[in-house]
Protein backbone atom coordinates (compact mmCIF):
# COMPACT_ATOMS: atom_id res chain seq x y z
CA UNK A 1 0.00 0.00 0.00
CA UNK A 2 2.87 2.38 0.82
CA UNK A 3 4.50 1.85 -2.59
CA UNK A 4 1.14 2.11 -4.34
CA UNK A 5 0.61 5.55 -2.83
CA UNK A 6 4.06 6.64 -3.98
CA UNK A 7 3.34 5.31 -7.47
CA UNK A 8 -0.05 7.04 -7.60
CA UNK A 9 1.62 10.31 -6.65
CA UNK A 10 4.21 9.73 -9.42
CA UNK A 11 7.17 9.72 -7.03
CA UNK A 12 10.37 9.07 -8.98
CA UNK A 13 11.58 6.10 -6.89
CA UNK A 14 8.66 4.29 -5.20
CA UNK A 15 10.36 0.87 -5.02
CA UNK A 16 13.69 2.08 -3.65
CA UNK A 17 12.49 4.71 -1.19
CA UNK A 18 14.21 4.32 2.19
CA UNK A 19 12.75 6.47 4.97
CA UNK A 20 15.69 5.58 7.23
CA UNK A 21 18.06 7.48 4.95
CA UNK A 22 18.05 11.01 6.39
CA UNK A 23 18.87 12.81 3.13
CA UNK A 24 16.33 10.85 1.12
CA UNK A 25 13.71 11.37 3.81
CA UNK A 26 14.22 15.17 3.82
CA UNK A 27 14.15 15.36 0.03
CA UNK A 28 10.93 13.35 0.05
CA UNK A 29 9.27 15.74 2.52
CA UNK A 30 10.30 18.73 0.41
CA UNK A 31 8.93 17.02 -2.71
CA UNK A 32 5.61 16.31 -0.98
CA UNK A 33 5.30 19.92 0.17
CA UNK A 34 6.26 21.45 -3.17
CA UNK A 35 4.30 19.12 -5.46
CA UNK A 36 1.31 17.82 -3.51
CA UNK A 37 0.52 19.25 -0.09
CA UNK A 38 1.52 22.93 -0.42
CA UNK A 39 0.78 23.66 3.24
CA UNK A 40 3.14 26.67 3.29
CA UNK A 41 3.33 29.57 0.88
CA UNK A 42 6.20 29.32 -1.61
CA UNK A 43 8.18 32.07 0.12
CA UNK A 44 7.83 30.24 3.46
CA UNK A 45 9.36 26.96 2.27
CA UNK A 46 12.99 28.10 2.27
CA UNK A 47 13.87 26.61 5.66
CA UNK A 48 12.25 23.29 4.74
CA UNK A 49 14.10 23.15 1.44
CA UNK A 50 17.43 23.65 3.19
CA UNK A 51 17.84 19.95 3.93
CA UNK A 52 21.50 20.32 4.90
CA UNK A 53 20.67 22.61 7.82
CA UNK A 54 20.97 21.26 11.34
CA UNK A 55 17.77 23.17 12.15
CA UNK A 56 15.76 21.26 9.53
CA UNK A 57 14.02 18.93 12.08
CA UNK A 58 12.72 22.02 13.89
CA UNK A 59 10.92 23.24 10.77
CA UNK A 60 9.64 19.77 9.95
CA UNK A 61 8.26 19.43 13.49
CA UNK A 62 5.87 22.25 12.70
CA UNK A 63 4.09 20.15 10.06
CA UNK A 64 0.31 19.58 10.51
CA UNK A 65 0.85 16.08 11.91
CA UNK A 66 3.82 15.08 14.03
CA UNK A 67 3.76 11.52 15.32
CA UNK A 68 6.35 9.79 17.46
CA UNK A 69 7.53 7.50 14.66
CA UNK A 70 8.89 8.65 11.32
CA UNK A 71 6.82 6.03 9.49
CA UNK A 72 3.67 7.41 11.11
CA UNK A 73 4.50 10.88 9.78
CA UNK A 74 5.11 9.56 6.28
CA UNK A 75 1.89 7.51 6.23
CA UNK A 76 -0.18 10.50 7.35
CA UNK A 77 1.45 12.91 4.90
CA UNK A 78 1.02 10.40 2.05
CA UNK A 79 -2.65 10.02 2.88
CA UNK A 80 -3.05 13.81 2.86
CA UNK A 81 -1.17 14.08 -0.44
CA UNK A 82 -3.36 11.40 -2.05
CA UNK A 83 -6.48 13.24 -0.90
CA UNK A 84 -5.23 16.54 -2.37
CA UNK A 85 -4.16 14.80 -5.58
CA UNK A 86 -7.63 13.34 -6.03
CA UNK A 87 -9.28 16.66 -5.19
CA UNK A 88 -7.20 18.47 -7.82
CA UNK A 89 -7.83 15.81 -10.51
CA UNK A 90 -11.30 14.42 -9.84
CA UNK A 91 -12.21 13.89 -13.50
CA UNK A 92 -8.92 12.11 -14.17
CA UNK A 93 -9.41 9.54 -11.41
CA UNK A 94 -13.19 9.04 -11.68
CA UNK A 95 -12.78 6.98 -14.85
CA UNK A 96 -9.88 4.89 -13.54
CA UNK A 97 -10.52 1.19 -13.03
CA UNK A 98 -9.40 -0.38 -9.75
CA UNK A 99 -6.02 -2.08 -9.97
CA UNK A 100 -7.63 -5.41 -9.10
CA UNK A 101 -9.79 -5.30 -12.25
CA UNK A 102 -7.23 -3.77 -14.56
CA UNK A 103 -4.36 -6.11 -13.63
CA UNK A 104 -6.18 -9.22 -12.45
CA UNK A 105 -3.85 -11.51 -14.44
CA UNK A 106 -0.79 -9.93 -12.83
CA UNK A 107 -1.98 -10.45 -9.26
CA UNK A 108 0.89 -11.91 -7.20
CA UNK A 109 0.46 -15.47 -6.00
CA UNK A 110 1.66 -14.57 -2.52
CA UNK A 111 -0.62 -11.99 -0.80
CA UNK A 112 2.21 -11.09 1.60
CA UNK A 113 4.70 -10.20 -1.13
CA UNK A 114 4.14 -6.45 -0.70
CA UNK A 115 3.76 -6.52 3.09
CA UNK A 116 5.55 -3.64 4.82
CA UNK A 117 7.07 -5.14 7.96
CA UNK A 118 8.05 -1.69 9.26
CA UNK A 119 4.49 -0.39 9.25
CA UNK A 120 3.35 0.64 12.77
CA UNK A 121 0.10 -1.31 12.38
CA UNK A 122 2.06 -4.43 11.48
CA UNK A 123 4.32 -4.03 14.53
CA UNK A 124 1.31 -3.51 16.78
CA UNK A 125 -0.31 -6.65 15.38
CA UNK A 126 2.81 -8.74 16.04
CA UNK A 127 2.98 -7.45 19.61
CA UNK A 128 -0.72 -8.19 20.22
CA UNK A 129 -0.33 -11.72 18.85
CA UNK A 130 2.77 -12.29 20.99
CA UNK A 131 0.88 -11.16 24.09
CA UNK A 132 -2.02 -13.46 23.21
CA UNK A 133 0.32 -16.44 22.83
CA UNK A 134 2.31 -15.39 25.94
CA UNK A 135 5.57 -15.03 24.03
CA UNK A 136 8.31 -12.96 25.67
CA UNK A 137 8.66 -9.47 24.23
CA UNK A 138 11.72 -8.53 22.17
CA UNK A 139 13.00 -5.20 20.88
CA UNK A 140 12.95 -6.58 17.32
CA UNK A 141 9.37 -7.34 16.24
CA UNK A 142 10.66 -9.68 13.52
CA UNK A 143 12.26 -11.88 16.18
CA UNK A 144 8.89 -12.09 17.94
CA UNK A 145 7.25 -12.93 14.62
CA UNK A 146 9.69 -15.81 14.13
CA UNK A 147 8.92 -17.09 17.63
CA UNK A 148 5.20 -16.93 16.83
CA UNK A 149 5.75 -18.94 13.66
CA UNK A 150 7.71 -21.62 15.52
CA UNK A 151 5.06 -21.86 18.24
CA UNK A 152 2.24 -22.19 15.71
CA UNK A 153 4.10 -24.82 13.70
CA UNK A 154 5.01 -26.91 16.74
CA UNK A 155 1.92 -26.57 18.95
CA UNK A 156 -0.98 -25.23 16.91
CA UNK A 157 -0.68 -27.26 13.72
CA UNK A 158 -3.50 -29.76 13.02
CA UNK A 159 -1.10 -32.64 13.75
CA UNK A 160 0.01 -31.17 17.09
CA UNK A 161 -3.58 -30.47 18.16
CA UNK A 162 -4.67 -33.98 17.19
CA UNK A 163 -1.77 -35.50 19.13
CA UNK A 164 -2.53 -33.39 22.21
CA UNK A 165 -6.20 -34.38 22.04
CA UNK A 166 -5.42 -38.08 22.19
CA UNK A 167 -6.29 -39.45 25.60
CA UNK A 168 -3.69 -41.58 27.34
CA UNK A 169 -5.18 -44.75 28.70
CA UNK A 170 -3.37 -46.59 31.44
CA UNK A 171 -3.88 -49.59 33.67
CA UNK A 172 -5.95 -49.19 36.83
CA UNK A 173 -3.86 -48.79 39.98
CA UNK A 174 -4.76 -50.11 43.43
CA UNK A 175 -3.71 -47.22 45.66
CA UNK A 176 -4.01 -49.22 48.85
CA UNK A 177 -1.17 -51.50 47.70
CA UNK A 178 1.32 -48.62 47.51
CA UNK A 179 3.06 -47.70 50.75
CA UNK A 180 3.07 -43.93 51.30
CA UNK A 181 5.84 -43.89 53.92
CA UNK A 182 4.10 -41.34 56.12
CA UNK A 183 0.67 -40.68 57.53
CA UNK A 184 -1.12 -37.34 57.32
CA UNK A 185 -3.83 -38.48 59.74
CA UNK A 186 -6.49 -38.06 57.05
CA UNK A 187 -7.49 -40.91 54.72
CA UNK A 188 -8.41 -38.53 51.88
CA UNK A 189 -5.08 -36.68 52.10
CA UNK A 190 -3.22 -40.00 52.21
CA UNK A 191 -4.94 -41.08 48.98
CA UNK A 192 -4.14 -37.75 47.29
CA UNK A 193 -0.51 -38.06 48.38
CA UNK A 194 -0.27 -41.56 46.85
CA UNK A 195 -1.65 -40.24 43.55
CA UNK A 196 0.83 -37.34 43.49
CA UNK A 197 3.71 -39.69 44.24
CA UNK A 198 2.75 -42.06 41.42
CA UNK A 199 2.44 -39.15 38.99
CA UNK A 200 5.86 -37.91 40.05
CA UNK A 201 7.36 -41.35 39.51
CA UNK A 202 5.81 -41.46 36.02
CA UNK A 203 7.37 -38.08 35.17
CA UNK A 204 10.76 -39.27 36.41
CA UNK A 205 10.51 -42.36 34.19
CA UNK A 206 9.69 -40.21 31.15
CA UNK A 207 12.63 -37.96 31.96
CA UNK A 208 14.96 -40.94 32.28
CA UNK A 209 13.76 -42.27 28.92
CA UNK A 210 14.53 -38.93 27.24
CA UNK A 211 17.96 -38.82 28.89
CA UNK A 212 18.73 -42.31 27.60
CA UNK A 213 17.63 -41.32 24.09
CA UNK A 214 19.85 -38.24 24.24
CA UNK A 215 22.86 -40.33 25.36
CA UNK A 216 22.34 -42.80 22.51
CA UNK A 217 22.06 -39.93 19.99
CA UNK A 218 25.28 -38.32 21.26
CA UNK A 219 27.14 -41.61 21.23
CA UNK A 220 26.04 -42.21 17.64
CA UNK A 221 27.81 -38.98 16.68
CA UNK A 222 30.99 -39.09 18.78
CA UNK A 223 31.61 -42.82 19.33
CA UNK A 224 34.91 -44.02 17.83
CA UNK A 225 34.86 -46.87 17.07
CA UNK A 226 31.15 -46.63 16.41
CA UNK A 227 28.84 -49.17 18.01
CA UNK A 228 25.86 -50.54 16.13
CA UNK A 229 23.66 -51.35 19.10
CA UNK A 230 21.06 -52.96 16.80
CA UNK A 231 23.53 -55.59 15.59
CA UNK A 232 25.66 -55.78 18.67
CA UNK A 233 28.73 -55.06 16.56
CA UNK A 234 31.68 -52.73 16.99
CA UNK A 235 33.46 -51.40 13.96
CA UNK A 236 34.74 -48.39 12.06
Amino acid sequence: MFRRKLTALEYHNPAGFDCKDETEFRNFIVWLEDQKIRHYKIEERGNLRNIASSDWPKFFDSCPFNGKERQENIDWLLGLAVRFEYGDNVEKYQNCKPMKEANDDQKPADPLINLDSDNPDFKAGVLALANLLKIQRHDDHLVMLKAIRILIQERLSPEAIAKASQSKEGLPVALDKHVLGFDTGDATLNEAARILRLLHIEELRELQTKINEAIVAVQAVIADPKTDHRLGKVGR
